[in-house]
C-alpha cells in the first residue's frame, strides 16, 4: 500500500549548472525586477509630485495628493488578481512564460501613462484612463515578484539561495534608485516645463528598458523545480484551490510577514517625498537625494542579509529586523524633521538597517514554505495580499494621519504596530528542512494521489 509523502520541503537541489547559466538567471531576475519596479516607482514619484495637479486638480493641494496616492494604492488591490492569474499559469505552464507576459503588460501600461492627456485636456477621462493603466500595472507586478524570485532560488545551490534571492530582492531598490535618478534630473527643469511635459520622460523611456528585459528573459531555461514537477506529472489542475485548501494559513502568515518592510519602505520612499516639501519645507530635490541614499544602502545591505540567512534560520533574522522596525520610525521622523542633511541621512540609516535585515531574507524564506507545484501561487498570493495590507495603504494612511493630527507621531505608531504584527508572523511561519522528494501526482479532481516513493 503506498503512503503519502511529505511535500512541504520539495525545493529540489538543481542539477549542476555552469556559472554562465546561473549568472543569466540571477541577472534576469535582478534586471527584470528592476525594470518592473522602476516603472512602478516612477508612478509613485509622479503621484507625490505631479498627478495631484495634472489629473486630480483641487483647491487644496493635500486633497489632490491624497487622491493621487489613492490611485497609487489601487494597483495593490489589483495585485492579488495578478498573483492568482499568474500563479495559476506559473504553476501550470512554467515560470518563464509568465515573466515575459508580466513585463510586456507593465511596459505597455507605463508607456501609455507617459502620453496620456491631462484633466485640463479631456476632463474626467484623464483620471479614468490613468486608473485603468494603474490597475494593469498592479496585475503585472502581481506575477513579477513570485516569478523572478522562484526562477532564481529554484536554480540556486542550496547554500546560496538566500544570497541569490537577496540579489533579486535588491531589484526593488535598484528600480527606486533608477526612478529617483531620472526624476532628480527632470525636476531640475523649470516648474512650468516639468509640470507640462518633463514628468512624462521617465514613463516614455521605460519602453527602452522593456526591450532589454525581454531580450534577457527570452534566453532563460525553465526552472528545474518546475521541470521536475512536470516530469513527474505533479502539475495541479487548479493550483490556487489546492493552495488555499492545504496551505491557507501559511498564505496569511506570509502576507503578515510583509507588513514591516512594506510599510517602512513606502512610507520612507513615497510618503516622505510629499511630507518633506509640504511639512518640513525642504525642496523636492533635497528629499529625492535622501531617498536616493536610502536605496543605495538597501542595495548593499539586502544581499548581505540574504547571505546571513544561508547560515542562520531566516525567520529569526526576519523577526529581529521587524523588531528593529518597531522603534526605528520614531528616530527616523525626529531626525528627518530637523531638515539638516546629515541628520536626515542618519535617520534614514537607522531605518534602513532593520529594514534590510527583514527584507533581505524574504525571497529564500518564502520559497522554502510552499511545495514546488503550488509555489508560484503561494508566493504570488501571499506577497500581493501583504502588499495590500502594507505598501498599498502606507502612503495613504500616513498622509491621512498627518492631515488629521498635524503630527508625525501617529504615523510612527502605525509603522511600529505593523512591524510588531510582522515580527509575530515571522516567528510563526517556519521554513521546512531541505530534502529531495517526489511530489505526488494530482488526481483528476485536483486531490493529490499518494506517492509510492516513500513515507
Amino acid at each position: 500500500m503506498s503512503t503519502h509523502i511529505d511535500r512541504e520541503n520539495d525545493v529540489p537541489n538543481p542539477p549542476p549548472k555552469g556559472g554562465s547559466q546561473m549568472r543569466r538567471v540571477v541577472m534576469s531576475g535582478l534586471i527584470g525586477t528592476t525594470i518592473e519596479y522602476y516603472e512602478f516607482f516612477i508612478y509613485g514619484l509622479a503621484a507625490s509630485l505631479v498627478f495631484g495637479h495634472v489629473f486630480f486638480p483641487s483647491e487644496d493641494p493635500l486633497v489632490g495628493t491624497l487622491l493621487s496616492l489613492a490611485t497609487f494604492g489601487l494597483a495593490y488591490v489589483a495585485r492579488p488578481l495578478g498573483g492568482a492569474i499568474f500563479g495559476h499559469f506559473g504553476d501550470r505552464v512554467g515560470r518563464k512564460k509568465v515573466l515575459v507576459t508580466s513585463l510586456l503588460m507593465m511596459g505597455g501600461a507605463t508607456t501609455l501613462i507617459g502620453v496620456m492627456p491631462t484633466y485640463e485636456a479631456v476632463g474626467i477621462w484623464a483620471p479614468i484612463m490613468l486608473t485603468v493603466c494603474r490597475v494593469v500595472q498592479g496585475i503585472s507586478v502581481g506575477g513579477e515578484y513570485a516569478g523572478a524570485v522562484l526562477m532564481t532560488v529554484e536554480h540556486a545551490d542550496e547554500k546560496k539561495r538566500g544570497f541569490m534571492g537577496g540579489i533579486v530582492n535588491t531589484g526593488s531598490s535598484w528600480g527606486m534608485l533608477l526612478a529617483n535618478l531620472v526624476f532628480l534630473a527632470v525636476v531640475q527643469l523649470p516648474d512650468e516645463d516639468f509640470m507640462s511635459w518633463g514628468w512624462r520622460i521617465p514613463f516614455i523611456a521605460s519602453a527602452i528598458l522593456v526591450v532589454v528585459g525581454l531580450f534577457i528573459r527570452l534566453q532563460l531555461d525553465e526552472s528545474p523545480a518546475f521541470a521536475k514537477v512536470t516530469d513527474e506529472g505533479a502539475v495541479e489542475r487548479f493550483p490556487i484551490v489546492q493552495l488555499l485548501r492545504m496551505h491557507g494559513g501559511k498564505v496569511v502568515l506570509m502576507a503578515l510577514c510583509m507588513l514591516p518592510s512594506g510599510v517602512a519602505f513606502y512610507t520612507a520612499g513615497v510618503f516622505s517625498l510629499a511630507y518633506g516639501p509640504q511639512t518640513i519645507g525642504i525642496s523636492r530635490s533635497a528629499m529625492l537625494v535622501q531617498v536616493l541614499i536610502m536605496t543605495i544602502l538597501m542595495i548593499i545591505g539586502i544581499p548581505l542579509a540574504g547571505r546571513l540567512g544561508d547560515r542562520i534560520e531566516r525567520r529569526k533574522i526576519a523577526a529581529v529586523g521587524a523588531a528593529g522596525l518597531i522603534v526605528a520610525p520614531f528616530a527616523w521622523f525626529a531626525l528627518v524633521n530637523t531638515g539638516q542633511p546629515f541628520l536626515m541621512f542618519l535617520g534614514f540609516l537607522i531605518l534602513c538597517i532593520p529594514y534590510v535585515a527583514n527584507y533581505g531574507v524574504l525571497a529564500a524564506y518564502f520559497t522554502q514554505v510552499f511545495p514546488a507545484n503550488l509555489r508560484f501561487s503561494g508566493v504570488g498570493l501571499g506577497y500581493t495580499l501583504g502588499g495590500i495590507a502594507s505598501s498599498a495603504v502606507a502612503p495613504l494612511v500616513a498622509t491621512a494621519l498627518l492631515q488629521a493630527t498635524g503630527s508625525w507621531v501617529p504615523i510612527a505608531i502605525y509603522m511600529a504596530v505593523s512591524s510588531a504584527i510582522g515580527m509575530l508572523a515571522a516567528l510563526a511561519l517556519r521554513e521546512t528542512p531541505d530534502a529531495i522528494t517526489t511530489a505526488p501526482k494530482p488526481s483528476a479532481t485536483g486531490t493529490p494521489i499518494p506517492s509510492s516513493s516513500g513515507a
